[in-house]
């Protein structure tokens, strides 16, 4: 701004410089010019008297005047010329001032010479004996006038435009300072300019809405920043160059990486080529999607490319831990697969017998045994059946309705049902403990404290015992069953709790278990919000220890 006033300011100084000059130089021209004339007309008078007195005796007089003196007669024949030889010059009768002088007695008239750098100006007046006598001048025209002026007027402009140019440069200073003295945190308390009072105030409401707009980009800011913070999946946010604009915690602990990577290209952060593809798809259709393992998680990531009317300004990327969905999808097929054998073994056995029977090719005493076998397998089906809708009931975590129950009261329940079942092997069954008040769902604790007492009188040894202790707590309560059976060995205890795993087939399959008890048993406790740990010694006995939120 400060270089524009001084420019303005040298410009118009210099323009107003020159324009008064020729301005000054015309009026000038104009002034001498009358003044010449006048003094043209009055030595014409004076030379008329002395003509009219001494003639050619006064004139001889005049050869070295400065001005050119011409005596005519009345037919406008040359007499006398002080500049120039009569012999050679023409006859001057139809010149516009002797014609007038004849006429009127005075005559004028000016001429400009072939180079128009000159005028000559001519005063005529008529004698008393009928001649004219003619007085003339060269007066400079104005543009020769000029001409002569070019070396002082350059002086002179020289001379303003450096004078011109301290004044340009202080005022222009003197202009700008009040305007970088300004408060621009407080426009309105300045008074430097009144002429600058709207366009403080301008500033001064902007400088409002301005504030009030990064308070507010500030506050949607923080509010994205705590969502992608607290996000369980990986989100990662690229400009149209493929540079990391923005990471949260989930992303920057699945690549391994810290803030500092904000700013640097993708790549530094990962370099596997089916996500650098996907991006690139992204960039070109808009979205992509890929999955790989990583750190020992499988991961699922969707890439979307953020396009406006100008182009694509960036790509968006968004990592799912897919590993349960993974396991979940395993855990179905197997269950499907298990499902099928499960229930296709009963079946077979079914439809074998009842062929047999059918067809007439059992004896009548085997009746009753092959009878009994269809009864005993589809016992078998029916109790396999009902252990999967009782899984499929807690896979789909429907709302099932709670009580305030007594852990004691339950496991009492359980243990006189289970008592016949313990007597046939001399099996002592135990109950010690505090009451275990707590909130729940009496079916699926019931069904949890059964499959945890029959499986300890199951894989039990003769005369063995069984021991179920509840202890209370401020915040929890517990139940351990712990039994003197045969125990698990090591290597099969991290996969009990599986469904249709058994440790040995031939043993459940002649206690008539489905394999699904102890699944049932962990999705029922993870249901209510509780934990389950298994502690088994092969040949020791086992004990399972359950934690209920109170």
């Amino acid at each position: 701004m400060k270089k524009k006033i001084f420019q303005s300011i040298l410009r118009v100084t210099i323009v107003i410089l020159f324009i008064s000059l020729i301005l000054i130089t015309g009026v000038l021209h104009n002034y001498f010019q009358k003044i010449q004339n006048q003094q043209l007309k009055e030595e014409l008078a004076l030379a008329s008297l002395g003509v009219e007195e001494g003639e050619m005796q006064y004139l001889s007089g005049l050869e070295e005047h400065n001005n050119r003196i011409t005596w005519i007669d009345s037919n406008g024949n040359i007499r006398f010329d002080n500049q120039a030889d009569i012999t050679k010059m023409e006859n001057h009768s139809d010149r516009e001032e002797f014609m007038e002088a004849i006429e009127t007695g005075f005559g004028s008239s000016s001429r400009h010479s072939v180079t128009l750098t000159e005028n000559t100006v001519y005063e005529a007046k008529l004698l008393s004996d009928g001649t004219v006598l003619r007085i003339s001048m060269n007066q400079k025209s104005i543009l020769a006038l000029l001409l002569g002026l070019i070396q002082p007027f350059g002086i002179i402009l020289i001379l303003a435009v450096v004078v011109a140019y301290f004044i340009a440069e202080k005022v222009a200073r003197q202009i700008i300072e009040p305007l970088d003295e300004v408060d621009l945190e407080h426009p309105l308390r300045e008074e430097s300019y009144e002429e600058l009072a709207p366009f403080l105030k301008r500033i001064h409401y902007q400088k409002k809405q301005i504030r009030w707009q990064l308070e507010e980009l500030n506050q949607k800011k923080l509010e994205f920043e705590q969502v992608i913070s607290h996000m369980k999946e990986g989100l990662i946010l690229l400009d149209a160059k493929d540079q990391i604009i923005s990471i949260n915690p989930a992303a920057m602990e699945l690549f391994q990486t810290t803030l500092e990577c904000i700013g640097n290209d993708f790549l530094s952060v990962e370099r596997k080529q089916k996500l650098t593809q996907t991006i690139e798809k992204a960039r070109e259709e808009g979205w992509g999607q890929t999955r790989f393992e990583k750190n020992n998680r499988e991961y699922q990531f969707d890439v979307t490319g953020i396009r406006t009317e100008k182009g694509l300004i960036g790509s968006v990327i968004l990592a799912f831990d897919v590993t349960e969905q993974k396991n979940a999808e395993k855990m179905r097929r197997e269950f499907s697969a298990n499902v099928s054998h499960e229930l296709k073994t009963p079946l077979q056995s079914i439809i074998g017998s009842a062929e047999l029977l059918q067809n007439n090719l059992v004896k009548n005493e085997d009746v009753p045994r092959f009878i009994g076998h269809i009864h005993t397998e589809a016992s078998r089906l029916v109790v396999l059946i009902e252990d999967i809708i009782r899984l499929s009931e807690l896979d789909e975590e429907r709302e099932l309705q709670k009580e305030e129950l007594s852990l004691y009261q339950i496991v009492n329940d359980v243990l006189k049902s289970l008592q016949d079942k313990a007597n046939e092997r001399n099996i002592k069954l135990e109950i010690t403990g505090d009451e275990g008040q707590m909130t729940g769902v009496y079916r699926l604790l019931h069904e949890v404290i059964y499959n945890l007492c029959e499986n300890a009188i199951k894989y039990n040894v003769d005369h063995g015992s069984v021991r179920v202790c509840i202890e209370e707590r401020q915040t929890k309560v517990g139940i351990t069953v712990e039994d003197t059976g045969i125990g698990i060995p090591k290597e099969h205890q991290s996969r009990v709790f599986e469904r249709f795993y058994r440790v040995d087939k031939s043993h459940s399959k002649k206690t008539g278990g489905t394999g699904l008890g102890l699944s049932i048993v962990k999705h029922a406790v993870s249901y209510q919000n509780g934990t389950v740990e298994l502690i088994s010694e092969e040949g020791k006995g086992t004990k399972v220890e359950i934690w209920f939120p109170k």
